[in-house]
């Protein structure tokens, strides 16, 4: 595939060579016994839970996005995106070793620190923001980081984080699932593992849990495709066949999202009802400046807070274009506030906004009536 456009990229992505009267992405390979004949060893089909021909197509057009050019990345796909965390996690930590997470990203990272801790593992963390995961890095033997984070949308500079990791020989992991590959690309900004879940804005349309971990390295991708094998963590086929067949549209998908969130955000900062309002795209948004170095697209979150929780609650029932939902990337706009779940340090009117691909006029007039509702509605409530 001989092209540097992502519009391009992303439609013919791990297509298998053309065949007369055939179709370009042909259907999903389910469980079955494969025809072994001769040495089974040299099959690169055997057995349904080692390998599968629907994965195969998966992995190869996400390996050409992760990291475009004549040696695409190794990656290897997982039932879901917390599958591909805890591949990584757990598959590259023994007793004693250290691993660095972010205190402010996917809140179910807490319950990975509970497991890590209990195999002996030491874990440290730090926030996303600015250095100070560099303080944490001495023995470290794996940086995770979330850039951006969720929901907080706070940026780190991930080629300067993992020069200083490998320098003290630690593996860096990113969570890329926000920005997906091609809003970032973090093997090319030095991270050994990009991670993702599939769930979000890769495939974009609400119908398919998935993940992948994506290497440079074939031994690193080898050690987490094991660890897929042990525990069983496959994706099914029917659920890599839809992704494949959607990331067809995801160049289409996140610019329009891009442009959206954006144009949400800079409403909202006009509204003095919402505060702390953060999208990495806003100039004035504190993870910008570090994000325009390293990101290609800013992303379909907006985050910021409303005056408490009623105010949040009735802005989201009066919203008409937005679903009050959680989980983020899809092509219609979700929104929910992140204190109904517990977890995240956030305050109880904080309001997380994906921006789907409807228009942005029309995602912008329904913000705003639904502040105003949410703004009368208080005050005939008082």
């Amino acid at each position: 595939m001989n092209s540097d456009s992502d519009a391009t990229r992303v439609v013919r992505a791990g297509l298998p060579d053309e065949e007369p009267y055939a179709p370009p992405l042909p259907g999903p390979v389910f469980a079955a016994h494969y025809h072994l004949p001769g040495d089974p060893a040299g099959a690169p089909y055997a057995y349904g839970r080692d390998t599968n021909p629907t994965w195969t197509g998966l992995e190869r057009a996400i390996g050409q996005l992760d990291l475009p050019g004549e040696e695409p990345a190794h990656t290897v796909a997982f039932a879901s995106g917390m599958g591909a965390i805890s591949a990584v996690l757990l598959c590259r930590s023994r007793p004693g070793d250290v691993v660095v997470l972010p205190d402010d990203g996917y809140n179910l990272l807490v319950g990975m620190r509970e497991r890590l801790e209990g195999f002996g593992v030491e874990v440290r963390t730090a926030p996303t923001a600015g250095d100070a995961q560099l303080a944490q890095l001495d023995g470290a033997s794996l940086l995770w980081i979330e850039s951006p984070s969720n929901p907080g949308l706070d940026v780190c500079d991930i080629r300067r984080l993992a020069d200083a990791a490998h320098e003290r020989g630690a593996l860096v992991a990113v969570d890329n699932t926000l920005a997906t590959p091609l809003g970032q690309r973090p093997l090319e900004l030095g991270a050994d593992f990009a991670v993702a879940s599939g769930t979000k804005a890769l495939t974009g349309h609400g119908d398919v849990l998935l993940g992948h971990v994506s290497c440079r390295d074939p031994e690193l991708a080898d050690s987490v495709r094991q660890w897929r094998k042990y525990v069983g963590a496959i994706p099914g086929p029917m659920e890599a066949w839809l992704a494949h067949r959607s990331l067809a549209t995801l160049d289409v998908r996140t610019q329009r999202q891009a442009v959206g969130a954006l144009a949400v955000a800079e409403a909202l900062l006009a509204r003095p009802e919402a505060t702390d309002v953060r999208h990495p795209g806003l100039p004035g948004d504190p993870s910008h400046e570090v994000a325009a170095r390293q990101m290609r697209r800013f992303g379909c979150v907006v985050s910021f807070t409303l005056p408490g929780k009623e105010f949040a609650e009735r802005f989201l029932e009066a919203l008409r274009l937005v679903d009050d939902a959680t989980s983020f990337g899809g092509v219609r706009s979700t929104a929910e506030r992140r204190g109904r779940w517990g977890g995240d340090a956030v305050p109880e009117g904080f309001v997380r906004m994906s921006v789907g691909v409807e228009d942005a006029d029309d995602l912008v007039a329904d913000v705003r009536h639904a502040l105003d509702v949410a703004g009368a509605s208080g005050t005939a409530g008082e």
